[in-house]
Parts: structure tokens; sequence; C-alpha cells
């Protein structure tokens, strides 16, 4: 099933509404011909259709936010497409990967008010689940292993309207300069590079249990799934970090 085949069966729910309906009013508009309103509709009564919904909700607000910072040089370049067409691939399946792309190359012609879209995210989505779009969208403006002034300032203006916290910028931003910054593990833990051992090990726990995978278990196994990579990099900053010190 397409990810358009799941919306329909799904539903949308509070993405239909604000900044993020305009644009995808438009997508889906583009798509059935102009007759949105008999095919899309927020989702049904029951639990599940609710879940349904804000699943969907999530991935729409996740290509829109992803169009912007691929626009945000003004050329959306090879490196970027490769890197959201891996994302799509890898956690969604090629069939629905394929719609997803579709639906992306509509959303790349608009003007996209990546603020207004990010505050409604705030509002509807767990701050677990905004640091994973944080994190989806450093991987695509670091696609080319570096990060422009222009990319940095849509992603620095999403991740300030959608609430997050300067610390937990800084730390995954961290994650993608491990080649370029002697003190990317400590940053990745949210602590400086004269923190004792106990901070050390302290900062590990603290930052394991922010990034745990089940911190996004309302919002679908596959969307869980995504926070693995975060989850990665904060073992990783732990274990060079043990290995330079020789801690134990």
């Amino acid at each position: 099933m397409g990810l358009f085949s799941k919306i329909l069966a799904g539903g949308l729910g509070w993405a239909l509404g604000g900044p993020l309906g305009a644009v995808i009013g438009v997508v889906l508009a583009s798509a059935f011909g102009g007759d949105t309103q008999k095919r899309v509709e927020y989702g049904g009564n029951d639990g599940r259709d609710r879940r349904s919904a804000g699943q969907n909700d999530f991935k729409m607000a996740m290509l829109v936010l992803m169009a912007a910072v691929m626009k945000a040089d003004g050329d959306v370049v090879k490196a970027e497409l490769n890197v959201v067409k891996a994302y799509l691939l890898r956690h969604y399946g090629e069939s629905e990967a394929l719609e997803a792309l579709k639906i992306l190359r509509e959303i790349l012609k608009q003007n996209i008010d990546y603020r207004a879209v990010a505050a409604q995210v705030r509002l509807n989505v767990p701050y677990s689940a905004r640091l994973q779009i944080l994190h989806v969208l450093f991987s695509i403006a670091m696609s080319d292993k570096r990060m422009s002034d222009s990319e940095m300032s849509v992603v620095k203006g999403i991740a300030d309207a959608m609430g997050v916290y300067d610390a937990d910028f800084r730390s995954i931003m961290a994650m993608f300069t491990t080649g370029t910054n002697e003190n990317w593990a400590y940053e990745v833990l949210e602590i400086t590079k004269n923190a004792t051992d106990d901070e050390v090990k302290k900062a590990y726990r603290r930052m394991a249990m922010k990034y745990h995978p089940d911190k996004l278990a309302g919002m679908g196994e596959d969307i869980k799934q995504q926070s693995t990579e975060k989850f990665r990099k904060i073992n990783e900053a732990y274990e060079h970090i043990k290995s330079v010190r020789g801690m134990k």
C-alpha cells in the first residue's frame, strides 16, 4: 500500500489545517485532479484511525520540512535527493517511497512557510519526534559534507519554531561533525571536555534515555525505527570518550 493509499485509509488529522494543510491541499489537488474533499478525510472516531492519522500527519510534515531544507540554497542537489531517497526506502519500502517522492516533487514547487509549519508541528508532535525530524533535516543539509549559511538558517529556524532546546540542537548537529570536530563526542552528550568520568557516565545514561527508540512507540513502528541512528550515535560518542580516556 503506497503513501497516498495509507492516507486515504487512515486519514489525516491536524495536518489538514493551518499552514501544513495549505501545502498538502495543493499537493493532493494536483494528485487527484482538484477533488480532494471526498478522498481525504480526518481519521475516524476509533483509536486505530486516530493513530493512523497521527502517523500520516507526521510523515506529511516531515516531507514538507525536508523540502524546505532542500530548497534552502535555491537548487535541489543530487546529494540531497539521494539522502532523501535512501531515507524513504529504508523506512517505508519501495512502493511507499516512490509515492512519497512524487509528493515531494509537488511540494518542492511551492513556497513553504517553514517556520509556520514547524510551529504547527510543535503544537501537535511529541518532543522526541521533533528531535527525530531535526536529525533527518541535518542529514539532508550535511549530505555534501558541509552546511551552507542558508541551510543552517533554515534548519535553525525550523528547530526554533518546533521548540527544540539549543542544547539538543547542538547535540544533534555534533552527530554530523565527527570528522571535523574533535570535541564532537562531548557535544553529542551535552557536556564539555572537562567533565569528570562520573559526569560522562551520567550524561550518557541521560542521553540514552532521551533518545531511546521507545520514546517514539506511539508514533508507529516505522517511525520508531527511525530513531535508531540517533541512539547509535549516543553510544558511539560514549564509546569514543571511554576509549580516549581509558574508562571502563
